[in-house]
């Protein structure tokens, strides 16, 4: 993984957090930032937003407590574009979902503008397709 990149994961279960933690280990991530709902991350978000070290992968759980996902994502993708920062320079936001739903999943990436979404529980292989995908492994 390349030493660049911060990562935040956002979901109220702590189990799922820990085996996405322990998929990124395995991949070499040693850094993750975790957000138990999407207020907190929003604070995380704009505060890296704020400092110039701004996230660029973030899983974003869709069904949490106090702010879903999707409303995270708005404001996430809002509060870049408040801070000049261009789609091509955008954070990929995966949405994570046990939902499995194709109306939830739909949208999140048509109005929720989230790069793409993985279903849980995360698989080891799909996660480093995804990561490989988008530039974060190579």
């Amino acid at each position: 993984m390349k030493q660049t990149r911060k990562i935040m994961i956002v979901d109220d279960s702590s189990f799922q957090v820990d085996m996405l933690e322990a998929i990124l280990f395995s991949l070499d991530v040693r850094s993750v930032t975790k957000a138990i709902n999407g207020i907190q991350a929003l604070k995380y978000f704009e505060e890296a937003l704020q400092n110039g070290t701004a996230y660029s992968l973030v899983f974003l759980d869709i069904v949490m407590p106090e702010m879903d996902g999707q409303e995270a994502l708005r404001r996430m993708r809002a509060l870049e574009i408040e801070a000049g920062i261009d789609k091509s320079n955008q954070a990929t936001i995966i949405m994570t979902t046990a939902l499995g739903s194709p109306t939830d999943m739909m949208t999140a990436l048509l109005e929720g503008d989230c790069t793409d979404y993985i279903v849980k529980p995360v698989e080891y292989g799909n996660l480093r397709a995804m990561l490989i995908k988008y530039g974060m492994l190579e």
